[in-house]
């Protein structure tokens, strides 16, 4: 009873100090404040500071404004902002700073949580196999590709191959609907003897994406070591952007045309007389660590994975080229990381860092992926290299650690790629300028003459694609 009155008084209290703000409102008019306004007044009464720029409060107003207040301030901010899809980020103490609500950001706890919720649905490697059954076709569902689109007839546009130190590079293009191309470029071993591996790499969004020096040198290693990677263009990144503008890459359909590219490589590489269908793997970082769990439990030719700061069960990719297709609604709901234990029981590493969202990895989401692997009997298949003092980056650790996992699972030559002191040797890779890896020109002026221009283009070409 003391409780509930101290309360009643405390909420009086705050009415009374909120009176000069909210005294002329009323139901005809909603209590409508403008949000500037009423985070002046959340600023008072709770002794704090919230951040925010200009456009992010122009034009907003808070309905019933008054009656959102309660005792505590995170009460009171989830009271007015939630309605608005906004929500603010404490810096430090009493000093917050507004955002728009982050759909695919979550507070640690609710991700682990809905793991260990997902977790619950299975006990065994039976009971896992029939949700990844439920899982699996779903997820082609939600990304519109079931049935896949016929495969266009062209044969793969392929330049010139340049020879390096130990390796070769040649730039390829595929059609993958009528009139839409996905670039990349190939490295192979300049000497090699039979079957040997292919490792998809696909990149993120960082600058350059493809064309990065870390990029190439990651392929180069590769190849240098004995194996074939394939480094390819996001939608609406690198050569794509000869038929779309850099926009359209934020926008929906992007997962799906990357998803469909990516089973297109797949497709290629495969009949290589050289490649080895039993090693084929796929490794990128960031945006291309999210595509790399998404083709892993989508497509079984895949026999390894190795995502790179990018897994989390409480992220689940700030671009729509992750997220933005409803593959998380699969099997009534998942997430990344039970999306990444589809891939068991093929070998899987995943790279984690102290300053991103995979910072958690090792606490909860790695022992997790352990005990799915631990239904195979394979608990050893999945590694965790967590680099807490690294942050959002493919850089040297994070290469290293693929590296030493592609030679245990794939039998590459180490010794191919390492100095007289055991260490790894990277000054042996050729870094390209970029023009060199275009397959279409400087230009564009190789681009085909059936190629499609904008994304109204695409999407009507989509809507129209043959089975």
């Amino acid at each position: 009873m003391k409780k509930i009155t101290a309360h009643l008084v405390f909420t009086f209290l705050m009415v009374l100090q909120g009176m000069s703000v909210f005294a002329q409102q009323d139901t005809d008019h909603q209590y409508r404040q403008p949000l500037k306004d009423v985070i002046a007044e959340v600023e008072k009464r709770f002794n704090v500071k919230i951040k925010y720029s200009e456009p992010q409060v122009k034009d907003r107003w808070v309905n019933y404004a008054g009656w959102r207040f309660r005792p505590s301030l995170d009460e009171t901010l989830t009271n007015i902002l939630m309605p608005l899809d906004m929500k603010v980020n404490k810096e430090k103490d009493k000093v917050y700073k507004l955002k728009e609500y982050e759909y695919h950001r979550w507070a640690v706890q609710d991700g682990w949580d809905t793991l260990d919720s997902l977790a619950s649905l299975y006990h065994d490697q039976a009971s896992w196999e029939k949700r990844k059954a439920l899982i699996k076709p779903c997820l082609y569902e939600a990304l519109q590709l079931s049935p896949l689109p016929a495969k266009p007839v062209s044969k793969p546009i392929i330049t010139a191959r340049r020879t390096m130190d130990g390796y070769t590079i040649e730039n390829i293009a595929l059609e993958i609907l009528p009139g839409l191309y996905i670039n990349g470029s190939l490295y192979r071993p300049l000497k090699f003897k039979g079957k040997i591996p292919v490792v998809l790499s696909p990149d993120g969004h960082w600058g350059q994406q493809r064309y990065r020096a870390d990029c190439q040198i990651r392929c180069a290693m590769i190849a240098r070591m004995g194996g074939m990677a394939f480094s390819y263009d996001l939608f609406a990144w690198g050569e794509s952007l000869l038929q779309f503008k850099s926009e359209d890459h934020r926008r929906s359909l992007s997962q799906t045309i990357q998803t469909l590219g990516g089973i297109r490589i797949l497709d290629y590489v495969l009949t290589l007389k050289e490649t080895d269908p039993q090693r084929v793997g796929i490794s990128g970082g960031s945006g291309g660590g999210s595509h790399t769990v998404l083709m892993a439990a989508m497509d079984s030719r895949i026999k390894l994975s190795a995502p790179v700061v990018s897994l989390s069960s409480w992220f689940y990719g700030g671009c729509p080229c992750e997220s933005g297709m409803p593959i998380h609604f699969c099997a009534g709901t998942t997430d990344n990381v039970e999306l990444a234990a589809m891939a068991a029981p093929n070998p899987q590493l995943v790279v984690s860092d102290g300053k991103d969202w995979t910072a958690n990895m090792p606490e909860h989401d790695f022992p997790y992926l352990q005990k799915m692997y631990g239904y195979y009997g394979k608990t050893a298949l999945v590694e965790n290299v967590h680099l807490p003092e690294e942050g959002h980056d493919f850089g040297t650790n994070k290469r290293i650690a693929l590296y030493d996992f592609l030679i245990k699972n794939f039998k590459l030559a180490a010794a191919a790629v390492k100095g007289a002191d055991g260490k790894y040797d990277e000054s042996k890779v050729t870094i390209e300028k970029e023009p060199a890896m275009y397959v279409f020109g400087e230009k564009g002026e190789k681009l085909p003459a059936n190629a499609i221009h904008g994304f109204e283009q695409l999407e009507q070409v989509f809507k129209t694609r043959k089975f």
